[in-house]
């Protein structure tokens, strides 16, 4: 077999094996140990590969991002973080059209800045902001699109799981992802503002709502107390990084203890509750270096088969430009989130486009943005829009079907799509803080 069969071949069984329900990594491993195995008639030689592909993820320093961030994003979460910085925004912007979606957009971006992942934000803004919204008569598609929506900033603004995935897909520095992906994850927020504005004021039909009469302002001392905690970790985490005071691992090790601080003075952690989030760290951590590891010996599998090659040499013999290779890539990213989640796209595309992107000067960093932003789209479509299940099942309300869920999510895809372009047709947007 030519190594573009091979490597069509080992793609489609993946995904077919996934779609099956076997478990992501699994599936990853079994075909690459497989396709190893078959292609050099040598079990010894699939087997230490999977060793090499096993020791390379375990042992990495960067690796401790993950459990780092994975404790600090729970911490914050348990000490109600989100809910404070909610308040806060609802208060603010009550008394304008949309404002409360306004608000959850809001506050899903800055507890995106310290928990790193959309299905948390999804959980905690549906228990939060769509009761918040439907008691002041918005449309029940409306609110759950809102939370839909801006769930997903918990994979692009930083800390990431996602952008910390791809770092090491494409051997990236992990605080050169995390500052990347400020802006962006900024200008989606900002793009989804605009968009509610614009529902409101040319849609009113499909946002609903009224003005909210019994309007009390929130007192300074009040909004301090529920907003500095969340500045502090923010300024911590980001501003360390970006101001070279702090490693991404440094930065995840401060910014947990920190989380931990702030929870303990709270009094919202018990001795059970943080043994139960020092478990489920370790589910994370473990799930995520499993995919890792199999992202690796997938990859190692790509190169012994020659693909990388044989695709350099297809583009070098073709004419295709920047433009029709980001077309085909969107198109396929778009494809491929209608039937997988993130992670997996992410892990079964990457090793495939990197050696195209890279002979073309582009910024891999760059590249990662794209992919991150062009997988998430895939959470708010169906039919494995993993946001909208998770705000369905969180709601636990019969009024709101799964369907008013995705149609209400909708608009917002298009307006990721969107920024999406931008970002490709303007990539110094998310090199501005690294340059």
């Amino acid at each position: 077999m030519s190594p573009i069969e091979i490597g069509t071949a080992s793609v489609i069984a993946i995904i077919v094996m996934i779609y099956l329900g076997v478990y992501i990594p699994i599936a990853l491993g079994v075909v690459s140990f497989v396709s190893i195995w078959l292609m050099r008639d040598n079990f010894d030689l699939a087997m230490n590969l999977l060793k090499i592909a096993v020791a390379d993820s375990a042992m990495e320093y960067t690796f401790a991002t993950v459990p780092l961030f994975s404790f600090m994003g729970l911490v914050v979460s348990k000490a109600g973080l989100g809910t404070d910085i909610y308040s806060v925004m609802s208060t603010g912007f009550r008394r304008v059209k949309g404002g409360i979606g306004m608000a959850t957009v809001g506050a899903n971006a800055a507890f995106a800045a310290v928990t790193g992942s959309s299905i948390a934000s999804a959980s905690v803004f549906s228990k939060v902001a769509v009761p918040e919204m439907l008691a002041y008569d918005y449309k029940p598609r409306f609110a759950v699109g809102v939370v839909a929506g801006s769930s997903v900033l918990g994979m692009i603004i930083p800390p990431s799981a996602m952008l910390i995935i791809y770092s090491f897909v494409a051997e990236q520095s992990v605080g050169d992802m995390f500052l990347a992906g400020v802006v962006p994850g900024l200008l989606l927020a900002l793009a989804y503002i605009a968009a509610i504005w614009a529902m409101g004021r040319f849609a009113p039909s499909f946002v609903g709502g009224r003005p909210a009469d019994d309007y009390e302002p929130m007192p300074w001392r009040e909004i301090a107390s529920k907003t500095l905690p969340m500045l502090l970790l923010i300024f911590t985490v980001i501003g360390g990084i970006y101001l070279g005071w702090l490693t991404a691992v440094e930065a995840g090790a401060a910014g947990s203890l920190l989380g931990l601080v702030i929870a303990m003075l709270r009094r919202s952690m018990s001795w059970r509750g943080l043994w139960e989030t020092l478990i489920e760290t370790g589910h994370i951590t473990a799930a995520i270096l499993f995919l890792i590891t199999a992202a690796s010996i997938y990859s190692r599998m790509l190169g012994l088969a020659g693909l990388p090659n044989e695709l350099a040499d297809i583009l070098a013999g073709s004419s295709f430009g920047f433009a029709q290779i980001m077309v085909f890539y969107i198109v396929l990213m778009l494809f491929l989130g209608t039937i997988l989640d993130t992670s997996s796209i992410i892990l079964i595309v990457v090793p495939l486009f990197l050696p195209l992107i890279e002979p073309m000067g582009l910024s891999l960093v760059w590249f990662g943005i794209i992919t991150v932003i062009g997988a998430e789209i895939g959470l708010l479509t169906p039919p494995l829009g993993i946001s909208c299940f998770v705000i369905k099942a969180t709601l636990n309300d019969d009024r709101i079907t799964l369907k008013d869920v995705f149609m209400g999510a909708l608009p917002f895809a298009g307006v990721m799509l969107f920024v999406l372009i931008l970002l490709i047709c303007f990539p110094q947007l998310s090199l501005a803080i690294l340059n």
